[in-house]
């Protein structure tokens, strides 16, 4: 059995009021919320889940997780 870490992969999630519903383009970038940076999916899941279910009466705020690790290292992550 191995004691070595687990691979930190690197996610980010934001959010904020959206110009269009049917494009991915914020309103105002002065008012993005940066929520955090996280370890893995799950982490970054679990904070933009409760930020998203936060914000359910307003239709035009949307949160989204950023796979940061796919950007850093993108020869080792292909789709």
């Amino acid at each position: 059995m191995s004691t070595e870490p687990e691979k930190q992969l690197l996610h980010l999630v934001v959010g904020g009021e959206l110009s269009n519903l049917s494009e991915n383009t914020f309103a105002n970038l002065d008012e993005v919320d940066i929520v955090g940076l996280y370890p893995n999916y799950a982490a970054a899941y679990d904070v933009w889940k409760q930020k998203a279910q936060s914000t359910v009466d307003n239709a035009h705020t949307r949160y989204f997780i950023v796979h940061l690790h796919r950007l850093l290292e993108p020869e080792t992550h292909k789709p």
